[in-house]
């Protein structure tokens, strides 16, 4: 009887030579790719820092500037927040009355240095005072709902 094996990740490999060894570009000439690499003789594309801009067509004016811009957009001023919803404050912070931003980080809900923004997701079934950047109305309204208390914290500019 043959025994039958658990197949899992560590244990995949590919088939044997479905795998071939990379091609190393400019490595002498008994590699058969020295001298130009298999970049060709010359052109832009045989020299290096060739790269070019994104959206380059190859000198015809690009689709981004072919099209009309239209209405207004507010984008080196619009505000950033990292959303924390009021769902996972009242599963993370069951045992706490207080939750601050600092907390919020240490637990893992919000990350880096961007302000915080407590959104109305889910229900509060206990008091909590919480302190953030903003509020969404709903978050406010159920947070004071519960017994609780939004204390909105000054943004450094």
């Amino acid at each position: 009887m043959s025994e039958k094996k658990n197949i899992d990740l560590t244990s995949l490999r590919p088939a044997i030579g479905a795998r071939r060894r990379p091609i190393r570009l400019g490595m002498g000439e008994g590699s058969g790719t020295g001298q130009t690499a298999t970049r060709g003789q010359k052109g832009q594309r045989s020299r290096s820092g060739d790269g070019k801009m994104s959206g380059f067509e190859g000198g015809q004016t690009p689709l981004m500037r072919r099209i009309p811009k239209r209405g207004f957009t507010n984008g080196p001023f619009r505000r950033l927040y990292q959303v924390v919803s009021l769902a996972d404050i009242e599963r993370t912070f069951r045992n706490q009355k207080e939750v601050n931003v600092e907390a919020l980080r240490i637990h893992g809900l919000v990350k880096g240095r961007l302000p915080v923004k407590v959104l109305g997701d889910g229900s509060l079934n206990s008091a909590f005072k919480i302190s953030a950047h903003a509020f969404s109305g709903s978050a406010r309204e159920k947070i004071q709902k519960a017994g609780g208390e939004a204390v909105v914290i000054a943004q450094k500019s």
